[in-house]
């Protein structure tokens, strides 16, 4: 059991005492324990008794119930009031705009015990009655379950991708001697998906077989389609073909209904081909990689032989976008850069929130300069190594940044982004978006939308408009790494790449874990057609001085 799922256990006992109206003393003291669990600078399960009891936050008591879920994998006091709540409650605590206290008011004094219930009381205009219900909250409740709804079984592509090539890798050492081999949205990189789909040559009774040794295991057919559903793990659909069709199964399997039915329109597949690249090459096109197969469009490239040389992990030369404990992250700044150093990397962007965020213990101008002292002495002892400074500025309501310009000066790049009050309405969210690109201190703009996904869709703005500003004040558009937000959408590279804008895939880390999350933004953006030229993170140390020197006397700033 990880951190994470530690954490979640203690969080949702809190929220559920919350709501029951128990102890608020001890519902809180969970609250913060799972706060702290997720700090943790190691994976609990790796420590021993001595190490886990001297941890923060970890008392007497805590630590009981940790190990009760390590040997377990149940915590009983949860366990209880879980028995003792409707199942429709609980749903509910994953909708956005309602936490326990409105949750305890739409059960208890509304006598609502489903989402169904809700949605109705919502169309119904019901809640309005109720104090902390206005109409604004209403409506906010009702959109983001209509948002739940539509995203209900659907799984983020990085939390299933080692799942899924662990299951890859078991079927072929199974089944050394057949074909298998990913399909569908998951070999596309779709950022969500529902399941995961695998072509095989593996015949539909030995596959069943072996698959029913899987405890919990659920199987269900279709003509020439077995759909499992095994515990921890999203549906998975194996596409049952023989050996000589594999690839044509494949390559069907693979693209885009918009992608396959291009293709067939104009050219042919021909009857047992040895491979995908067969497949291309016989019809005079490049080999389009998996992640690109979505559109029409780019199979027109492919014939002019114009496809881009995708960006690979192994093209990021450094972290930019990165937080230490001097805000909200885990490690030390030293920490963070010996990590990078260990990596290979060149360089390293830290960027801790600014003042606004107090909830991320963000910094006001005097720790930014304390910060920069210790930056200094970390360049000197560690250098060629270089780390800059930065911050990750809040854009405020009216588009200013969250500093005077005397503070900004004082930094080497500004991230700016959104935290706050994303409910604006289209035009508001585009004005305070604009100001802020317009601002000669911007220099990258972080996860336009601040969506989430499948929890938040992020506030609306104008792709386009936002993109155009972006190219016309020199300003880096983020693609943020980490697997919930990969802002901005892929969908819009290719038009930003157009427009001359550079993009920079930054993983937003607030631990050295999150380094990894580099190669989920490095996924998402080979569908948009990304190159290592067009990246600001795949800069070497020389290149992104110049850059950063250019920068500073186009803008003025």
């Amino acid at each position: 059991m990880t951190n994470y799922e530690i954490a979640d256990h203690f969080s949702l006992l809190s929220k559920l005492m919350d709501i029951h109206g128990e102890n608020s003393f001890k519902s809180k003291s969970y609250s913060i324990t799972a706060f702290n669990i997720e700090k943790l600078p190691k994976e609990i399960s790796e420590m021993d008794d001595a190490e886990l009891f001297s941890m923060k936050g970890i008392g007497e008591a805590t630590g009981q119930k940790i190990k009760e879920l390590l040997a377990t994998g149940k915590l009983s006091a949860l366990e209880k009031i879980i028995a003792a709540t409707p199942p429709g409650i609980i749903e509910m605590l994953g909708i956005k705009g309602i936490g326990p206290k409105k949750i305890a008011v739409i059960w208890k004094e509304m006598g609502i015990e489903s989402l169904g219930e809700l949605e109705y009381a919502c169309n119904e205009n019901r809640l309005v009655a109720y104090k902390g219900f206005g109409e604004k909250t209403q409506e906010s409740i009702l959109q983001s379950i209509r948002y739940y709804k539509q995203n209900q079984g659907f799984h983020l592509w990085g939390e299933i991708d080692v799942l899924a090539n662990a299951l890859l890798q078991q079927l072929q050492k199974a089944f050394p001697k057949n074909l298998f081999s990913f399909a569908g949205d998951y070999r596309r990189q779709m950022e969500v998906l529902a399941c995961i789909d695998i072509v095989t040559d593996v015949d539909n009774n030995t596959l069943t077989s072996y698959l029913q040794k899987t405890e919990g295991s659920e199987i269900m057919e279709e003509p020439s389609v077995l759909l499992v559903k095994m515990p921890s793990s999203p549906i998975i659909r194996f596409h049952l073909s023989d050996s000589t069709h594999f690839y044509n199964h494949l390559f069907k399997l693979t693209g885009s209904s918009e992608f396959v039915a291009a293709f067939t329109e104009k050219y042919t597949l021909a009857d047992s081909p040895e491979s995908e690249e067969n497949i291309f090459s016989a019809n005079g096109l490049a080999f389009i990689p998996p992640s690109m197969r979505e559109s029409a469009s780019v199979l027109d490239k492919a014939a002019a032989k114009q496809l881009p040389v995708l960006i690979q992990a192994k093209d990021i030369k450094a972290i930019i976008h990165s937080h230490s404990v001097w805000s909200d992250g885990s490690n030390s700044i030293e920490q963070m850069a010996k990590a990078a150093i260990e990596k290979g990397l060149e360089y390293m962007v830290i960027s801790d929130h600014s003042q606004s965020a107090f909830y991320a213990n963000g910094l006001k101008p005097d720790r930014i300069a304390a910060q920069h002292q210790e930056v200094d002495a970390l360049n000197e002892k560690l250098k060629p190594f270089k780390i800059f400074k930065s911050i990750e500025v809040d854009i405020l309501n009216d588009g200013s940044l969250d500093y005077s310009n005397d503070v900004l000066k004082t930094l080497d790049l500004v991230i700016t982004s959104v935290h706050s009050n994303l409910k604006m309405t289209e035009e508001k969210a585009m004005n305070r978006v604009l100001t802020a690109v317009r601002n000669p201190y911007t220099t990258i703009l972080g996860h336009p939308t601040g969506r989430l996904l499948l929890s938040r869709a992020g506030y609306p703005i104008d792709h386009k408009k936002v993109i155009d500003e972006c190219a016309a004040y020199n300003v880096v558009i983020e693609i943020n790494a980490h697997p919930r937000r990969l802002d901005i959408d892929w969908r819009w590279i290719e038009y930003a790449i157009e427009k001359g804008v550079l993009l920079s895939i930054d993983p937003d880390a607030h631990a050295i874990d999150g380094y990894h999350d580099v190669y989920y933004g490095v996924m998402a953006a080979q569908k948009g057609g990304l190159t290592a030229k067009q990246n600001l993170s795949s800069f070497t140390l020389a290149e992104f001085e110049k850059f950063l020197e250019g920068y500073r006397k186009k803008r003025g700033a």
